[in-house]
């Protein structure tokens, strides 16, 4: 069976993690730690990145530090991952939802000014399969209703939008490093801001309430809680392991870029001939390869093209069911507007088998079943 999903392994992960071990510093903030943070600093033109467990832990610290609390609303799209809408029902925020673009999937931004209340504090728009949304019109819209934007850049881990880094345009972004993204720690995400000021209160949310990371900079003689907060730092382990992947990104974009462009070239003539569309990347917009996915007529013909590729030994995978059609979402939050490409979208969509090391060979089956199907 050709897996939907392989984690990225370099050859130097369990060598860094020894290293781990044998500095005697396992836990958070270590030689790695620091590593993986500073990469990203300087890779990614961000002055802050606090690196965390997961990109869950990431959200959280950005939902917190935008003060948001009971009574207020987040806009975001419904077609995100929980987590986008878990961190501010967290802060007992309001979610509203609105519609997605169909060419991106990404929040419509054209929708989002028409959402605002006054209790709106926060816009939270997810840059779907590494595709920047359109943030010069979100950041706009934020400044003209003195909002804050948390990008839930889980999926946008170098990528970019007009040049600069997805991640670090909004007032927050939070990236992940799961074991299905283009770089991983096992679990693992970060949260990226620029404002010097809220630094100190970043890392006494992040160090479980204290003032630790002042401590061990010999700012002060001894740490105390001093305020609310988590245990959001990740083992030192897992930044080894991530940071043998990180020593080679150029390397894994490349891989991954080249099973995109093979799919988007060998898939071309079903697209042209109406079987399928493929993905959509504006001009303002420098993607990652985090997927590549396909939109089949219906879903009654994605379940079959599922049933076939499995049958032919390939993984192949739907993705969100919408926020707003789940419990949770229509406990906490409410559609905005009208659905009009959410669910629909939502139903057509078909990701392939995308990751760090897939063969030629394994990329022309998936092309080649794929035409198979569509000629029975």
């Amino acid at each position: 069976m050709l897996d939907f999903n392989v984690p990225p392994f370099t050859g130097k992960e369990l060598e860094y993690i020894k290293q781990a071990i044998d500095a005697g510093k396992i836990s958070g903030d270590g030689k790695f730690t620091k590593l993986c943070s500073e990469w990203m600093k300087e890779r990614f033109q961000v002055r802050h990145v606090l690196l965390t467990a997961s990109c869950t832990h990431g959200l959280e610290m950005a939902a917190h530090l935008t003060g948001i609390g009971a009574g207020d609303e987040v806009i975001l799209p419904s077609y995100t991952f929980c987590s986008t809408a878990d961190a501010f029902v967290q802060r007992g925020a309001k979610l509203v939802f609105v519609d997605v673009r169909p060419d991106t999937m990404n929040i419509d931004e054209r929708l989002i000014e028409d959402a605002i209340t006054e209790r709106t504090k926060v816009i939270a728009p997810m840059h779907y399969a590494g595709v920047a949304c359109a943030m010069d019109e979100i950041m706009e819209i934020a400044r003209r209703h003195n909002l804050q934007v948390v990008e839930d850049a889980a999926q946008g881990v170098d990528a970019y939008y007009k040049g600069k880094a997805l991640g670090t345009i909004g007032d927050y972004g939070c990236y992940s490093f799961h074991e299905t993204k283009n770089f991983t720690m096992g679990e693992g995400g970060a949260v990226a801001f620029q404002r010097d000021d809220k630094i100190e209160e970043a890392e006494i949310l992040r160090e479980k309430g204290t003032n630790r990371s002042k401590f061990f900079r010999g700012q002060i003689d001894k740490y105390r809680w001093v305020d609310y907060g988590s245990s959001y730092l990740p083992s030192d382990m897992n930044a080894a392991y991530l940071w043998a992947q990180f020593e080679l990104a150029d390397q894994i974009r490349a891989d991954r870029m080249a099973t995109y462009d093979f799919y988007h070239a060998a898939l071309k003539d079903l697209a042209d001939e109406g079987y399928l569309e493929q993905p959509f990347v504006p001009d303002y917009a420098e993607h990652n390869a985090h997927m590549y996915y396909i939109k089949l007529k219906d879903e009654p013909t994605r379940a079959r093209l599922i049933r076939y590729l499995r049958e032919h030994e390939i993984h192949a995978v739907f993705h969100y069911i919408p926020l707003h059609s789940a419990p949770a979402g229509l406990k906490f939050g409410r559609f905005h507007g009208e659905d009009r490409y959410t669910t629909v979208e939502s139903e057509r969509l078909l990701r392939l088998p995308m990751f760090y090391g897939l063969k030629q060979e394994q990329r022309e089956h998936v092309a080649e079943e794929i035409h198979n199907f569509f000629r029975q």
